[in-house]
């Protein structure tokens, strides 16, 4: 059988070794685990390969280095998947790399102007017939994917509402804390009247349990901008994002308060020793997360329609979430079934089957929910 090779950047890190175990269950890959470190990426390897199906082999490679395109060719790979983040305030020159070396590239991106940028790459993509997809994680890849099928039958989209709240126990990479505190404070996109601020204002929000209610506060994904002009009406879209523990909660909205006055200019600089300081209550709460899509419409009579769609993981299995579409679309090429050409942001690539075949085997339940 031909062997599909996928060299996962930064696979030995906090999304991307959970990638790889996924991965590492498909019998048609090779998987080249990858990062700076090359003693770290051989001891996920020799972890995996006594129960893996898949090929596994480990190197050390830094993505940023100007050569990494020769590496590619040298490791005759065909799709790089891209999950060493923060991505907000990188480039694109490892997509870029993976244009001009003719191999697919998708990575885990949640950072607004990172994943829309992706766009610039079109002509490379097109010229040698690769797929460059950027936001294969739960925003905007599963959000779209759910956001597609509740406004199925819909004639008019008035609104999208999204919100996402990990468990407590859940482990926090530090490039996720840099992430989230980049914009902590900072003004994100909004089609309202009103501005709104990243982390600034909560409001509650009740999932099934063993989840139960969670605050959420504004947070900046690409579904701000890139999900309204996908549905007729143009729909208004909000996203939230919360702690599982109040208190930390409101230490985040204290924190967005402060950037507001410019006593704090940039948070995420300060990310290391506040993820110290939140870990020190990492026994407390739970390892049970959620994700949620609501959207409301009309239908073709005018009447009123609201759909809502509902994510629980347990077990602590939560951050296997982003890295599914990664999962689904490796499947995908390996089998030859290339979704598109081009430069895009990963929305409309997969469905929400595609979603519900990678989770299988977590502890990751699905469902929508008729209000």
């Amino acid at each position: 059988m031909h062997e599909f090779r996928v060299m996962v950047v930064g696979g030995y890190g906090f999304f991307g070794s959970r990638l790889v175990r996924r991965l590492a269950r498909q019998k048609a890959l090779h998987i080249v685990v990858v990062g700076r470190s090359g003693a770290k990426a051989q001891a996920l390897v020799d972890a995996l390969l006594p129960d893996a199906h898949a090929g596994l082999s480990a190197v050390a490679v830094d993505a940023m280095d100007p050569g990494l395109q020769a590496r590619l060719q040298e490791h005759g790979i065909h799709l790089l998947i891209h999950t060493s983040g923060p991505f907000q305030g990188q480039d694109h020159r490892v997509a870029q790399a993976c244009a001009h070396a003719g191999v697919h590239y998708v990575d885990l991106a949640d950072g607004r102007d990172f994943v829309g940028g992706i766009t610039a790459l079109q002509a490379a993509a097109l010229a040698r017939g690769v797929l460059l997809t950027s936001g294969a994680s739960s925003v905007p890849a599963l959000s779209t994917a759910v956001a597609d099928r509740l406004a199925g039958g819909m004639a008019c989209v008035d609104s999208i509402d999204i919100g996402i709240s990990p468990g407590n126990h859940t482990e926090r990479g530090l490039s996720t804390v840099a992430g989230i505190l980049s914009y902590c404070g900072k003004r994100l996109a909004s089609a309202g009247p009103q501005p709104v601020f990243g982390w600034s204002g909560s409001w509650r929000h009740r999932y099934p349990e063993p989840v139960g209610a969670r605050l959420l506060s504004p947070c900046d994904v690409p579904d701000l901008v890139l999900l309204a002009p996908r549905y007729a009406g143009k729909p208004g879209v909000r996203f939230g994002a919360g702690l599982e523990l109040a208190f930390l909660h409101r230490g985040m909205n204290a924190m967005a308060w402060l950037a507001r006055l410019g006593l704090v200019r940039d948070w995420s600089v300060h990310a290391a020793w506040l993820k110290r300081a939140a870990d020190c209550f990492k026994d407390w709460g739970s390892d049970a997360g959620a994700m949620h899509v609501c959207v409301r419409g009309r239908d073709a009579q005018g009447f009123v329609q609201e759909r809502l769609w509902v994510l629980v993981a347990g077990s602590g299995d939560g951050p296997y979430v982003p890295t599914l579409a990664a999962s689904a679309l490796a499947r995908k090429l390996a089998a030859g079934q290339l979704p598109a050409v081009g430069a895009m942001p990963c929305m409309g690539l997969l469905t929400l089957e595609d979603f519900e075949q990678e989770a299988r085997g977590l502890d990751i339940r699905m469902r929508e929910i008729h209000p």
